[in-house]
Protein backbone atom coordinates (compact mmCIF):
# COMPACT_ATOMS: atom_id res chain seq x y z
CA UNK A 1 0.00 0.00 0.00
CA UNK A 2 1.25 3.14 -1.42
CA UNK A 3 2.43 5.16 2.37
CA UNK A 4 0.56 8.25 1.31
CA UNK A 5 -2.92 6.35 2.05
CA UNK A 6 -4.70 6.34 5.31
CA UNK A 7 -4.20 2.85 7.30
CA UNK A 8 -7.10 0.15 7.54
CA UNK A 9 -6.91 0.83 10.92
CA UNK A 10 -6.33 3.02 13.60
CA UNK A 11 -3.61 1.38 16.12
CA UNK A 12 -4.15 3.33 19.59
CA UNK A 13 -2.50 0.40 22.04
CA UNK A 14 -0.25 -2.44 20.88
CA UNK A 15 -0.29 -5.81 23.07
CA UNK A 16 3.61 -6.79 23.37
CA UNK A 17 4.57 -10.51 24.50
CA UNK A 18 8.03 -11.42 25.45
CA UNK A 19 10.20 -13.64 27.61
CA UNK A 20 10.63 -12.37 31.08
CA UNK A 21 14.30 -14.34 31.39
CA UNK A 22 17.12 -11.96 32.60
CA UNK A 23 19.08 -14.65 31.15
CA UNK A 24 19.15 -13.30 27.35
CA UNK A 25 21.60 -11.36 25.03
CA UNK A 26 22.37 -7.98 24.65
CA UNK A 27 20.92 -7.60 21.07
CA UNK A 28 17.23 -8.86 22.15
CA UNK A 29 17.08 -6.40 25.05
CA UNK A 30 18.02 -3.73 22.12
CA UNK A 31 15.11 -4.94 20.24
CA UNK A 32 12.90 -4.56 22.56
CA UNK A 33 13.84 -0.40 23.12
CA UNK A 34 13.37 0.07 19.77
CA UNK A 35 10.01 -1.47 19.83
CA UNK A 36 9.14 1.20 22.02
CA UNK A 37 10.78 3.74 20.25
CA UNK A 38 8.86 2.92 17.26
CA UNK A 39 5.68 2.48 19.57
CA UNK A 40 6.65 6.31 21.12
CA UNK A 41 7.19 7.68 17.70
CA UNK A 42 3.66 6.61 16.71
CA UNK A 43 2.03 7.77 20.30
CA UNK A 44 1.11 4.35 20.63
CA UNK A 45 0.24 2.61 24.34
CA UNK A 46 2.11 -0.70 25.62
CA UNK A 47 0.12 -3.51 26.65
CA UNK A 48 2.23 -5.91 28.47
CA UNK A 49 2.37 -8.81 30.82
CA UNK A 50 3.02 -6.75 33.81
CA UNK A 51 6.40 -7.83 34.92
CA UNK A 52 8.98 -5.90 35.91
CA UNK A 53 11.79 -8.41 34.56
CA UNK A 54 13.59 -9.60 31.00
CA UNK A 55 12.16 -8.54 27.87
CA UNK A 56 8.27 -6.94 29.40
CA UNK A 57 11.05 -4.86 31.76
CA UNK A 58 12.66 -3.57 29.52
CA UNK A 59 10.38 -2.57 26.89
CA UNK A 60 7.98 -0.92 29.97
CA UNK A 61 10.99 0.82 31.21
CA UNK A 62 11.98 2.13 27.74
CA UNK A 63 8.07 2.97 27.30
CA UNK A 64 7.80 5.23 30.55
CA UNK A 65 11.47 6.65 30.25
CA UNK A 66 10.34 7.98 26.65
CA UNK A 67 6.74 9.34 28.44
CA UNK A 68 4.44 6.68 27.05
CA UNK A 69 1.66 5.09 28.71
CA UNK A 70 2.23 1.43 29.85
CA UNK A 71 -0.80 -0.90 30.66
CA UNK A 72 0.31 -4.47 32.33
CA UNK A 73 -2.08 -7.00 33.29
CA UNK A 74 -0.23 -9.77 35.46
CA UNK A 75 -1.99 -12.56 37.42
CA UNK A 76 -1.67 -12.25 41.11
CA UNK A 77 0.46 -15.60 41.90
CA UNK A 78 3.28 -13.40 40.06
CA UNK A 79 2.55 -10.29 42.46
CA UNK A 80 2.80 -12.46 45.03
CA UNK A 81 6.46 -13.20 43.82
CA UNK A 82 6.85 -9.39 43.60
CA UNK A 83 7.57 -9.61 39.86
CA UNK A 84 5.23 -6.85 38.62
CA UNK A 85 5.90 -3.68 37.50
CA UNK A 86 4.73 -1.04 39.59
CA UNK A 87 5.90 2.05 37.84
CA UNK A 88 3.26 1.50 34.57
CA UNK A 89 0.44 3.74 34.27
CA UNK A 90 -1.60 1.13 35.12
CA UNK A 91 -1.56 -2.31 36.47
CA UNK A 92 -4.68 -4.83 36.42
CA UNK A 93 -3.58 -7.55 38.77
CA UNK A 94 -5.86 -10.74 37.57
CA UNK A 95 -7.04 -13.89 38.60
CA UNK A 96 -5.18 -16.05 36.31
CA UNK A 97 -3.62 -16.52 32.80
CA UNK A 98 -6.91 -17.02 31.23
CA UNK A 99 -7.80 -13.60 32.33
CA UNK A 100 -5.11 -12.19 31.72
CA UNK A 101 -4.86 -13.17 27.73
CA UNK A 102 -8.05 -11.59 27.51
CA UNK A 103 -7.92 -8.51 29.00
CA UNK A 104 -4.64 -7.90 27.28
CA UNK A 105 -6.79 -8.92 23.62
CA UNK A 106 -9.49 -6.59 24.89
CA UNK A 107 -7.30 -3.94 25.51
CA UNK A 108 -4.86 -3.74 22.42
CA UNK A 109 -5.59 -2.74 19.12
CA UNK A 110 -2.52 -5.62 17.40
CA UNK A 111 0.03 -8.19 18.86
CA UNK A 112 3.26 -7.91 18.48
CA UNK A 113 5.70 -10.95 19.74
CA UNK A 114 8.94 -10.12 20.80
CA UNK A 115 11.96 -13.12 21.73
CA UNK A 116 10.74 -15.34 24.17
CA UNK A 117 9.92 -18.70 25.13
CA UNK A 118 6.79 -21.26 26.14
CA UNK A 119 4.37 -18.40 27.28
CA UNK A 120 5.10 -16.03 24.44
CA UNK A 121 4.87 -18.78 21.54
CA UNK A 122 1.35 -20.05 23.51
CA UNK A 123 0.22 -16.42 23.84
CA UNK A 124 1.14 -15.75 20.03
CA UNK A 125 -0.32 -18.59 18.57
CA UNK A 126 -3.68 -18.13 20.53
CA UNK A 127 -3.71 -14.35 19.82
CA UNK A 128 -3.50 -15.54 15.88
CA UNK A 129 -6.28 -18.65 16.06
CA UNK A 130 -8.37 -15.89 17.62
CA UNK A 131 -7.53 -13.71 14.31
CA UNK A 132 -8.11 -16.85 11.97
CA UNK A 133 -11.59 -17.53 13.34
CA UNK A 134 -12.47 -13.90 13.62
CA UNK A 135 -13.63 -13.45 17.59
CA UNK A 136 -11.38 -10.41 16.72
CA UNK A 137 -10.14 -8.77 13.62
CA UNK A 138 -6.60 -7.69 14.97
CA UNK A 139 -3.76 -8.41 13.31
CA UNK A 140 -0.34 -9.99 14.68
CA UNK A 141 3.76 -9.62 14.20
CA UNK A 142 6.60 -10.98 15.05
CA UNK A 143 9.62 -8.60 15.49
CA UNK A 144 12.22 -10.96 14.38
CA UNK A 145 15.40 -10.10 16.70
CA UNK A 146 18.88 -11.58 15.62
CA UNK A 147 16.88 -13.94 13.26
CA UNK A 148 15.44 -15.87 16.29
CA UNK A 149 12.22 -16.53 15.20
CA UNK A 150 13.30 -17.69 11.61
CA UNK A 151 12.98 -21.46 12.62
CA UNK A 152 8.97 -20.70 13.45
CA UNK A 153 8.99 -19.02 10.06
CA UNK A 154 9.91 -21.80 8.22
CA UNK A 155 7.81 -24.09 10.18
CA UNK A 156 5.10 -21.96 9.48
CA UNK A 157 5.84 -22.09 5.57
CA UNK A 158 5.98 -26.25 5.97
CA UNK A 159 2.59 -26.37 7.76
CA UNK A 160 1.50 -24.63 4.64
CA UNK A 161 2.62 -26.63 1.86
CA UNK A 162 1.74 -29.84 3.65
CA UNK A 163 -1.48 -28.19 4.15
CA UNK A 164 -2.14 -28.16 7.85
CA UNK A 165 -2.13 -24.00 7.45
CA UNK A 166 -4.03 -22.59 4.26
CA UNK A 167 -2.80 -19.96 1.90
CA UNK A 168 -4.97 -17.50 3.09
CA UNK A 169 -3.70 -17.85 6.28
CA UNK A 170 0.06 -18.40 6.08
CA UNK A 171 0.85 -14.43 6.45
CA UNK A 172 -1.61 -14.46 9.06
CA UNK A 173 2.15 -13.33 11.76
CA UNK A 174 3.69 -10.43 9.97
CA UNK A 175 7.08 -10.87 10.52
CA UNK A 176 9.49 -8.10 10.09
CA UNK A 177 13.72 -7.01 11.52
CA UNK A 178 12.77 -3.61 11.94
CA UNK A 179 9.99 -2.21 14.57
CA UNK A 180 8.50 0.49 12.91
CA UNK A 181 8.07 -1.00 9.35
CA UNK A 182 6.43 -3.83 11.43
CA UNK A 183 3.52 -1.50 13.11
CA UNK A 184 3.15 0.18 9.83
CA UNK A 185 2.05 -2.52 8.23
CA UNK A 186 0.14 -4.01 10.87
CA UNK A 187 -1.64 -0.85 10.31
CA UNK A 188 -2.21 -1.58 7.03
CA UNK A 189 -2.80 -5.15 6.95
CA UNK A 190 -6.02 -7.19 5.30
CA UNK A 191 -7.61 -10.07 7.22
CA UNK A 192 -9.11 -13.06 5.68
CA UNK A 193 -13.24 -13.11 5.84
CA UNK A 194 -14.18 -16.15 7.96
CA UNK A 195 -16.65 -16.97 5.58
CA UNK A 196 -14.21 -17.34 2.54
CA UNK A 197 -12.56 -20.60 3.92
CA UNK A 198 -14.88 -22.46 7.38
CA UNK A 199 -16.83 -24.48 4.71
CA UNK A 200 -14.30 -25.53 2.87
CA UNK A 201 -12.66 -28.05 5.37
Amino acid sequence: MSSDLAPIRRIRRVCVYCGSSNQIGEQHRIAARQMAGALLQRGIDLVFGGGRVGLMGEVADAMLAGGGRVFGVIPQKLMVHELGHTGCTELFVVEGMHARKMMMMQLSDAFVALPGGFGTLEELFEVTTWTQLRFHDKPVGLLNSDGFYDPLLAFLRRANAEGFIRDQHVDLIHADTDAGRLLDTLADAALPELESWIRDP
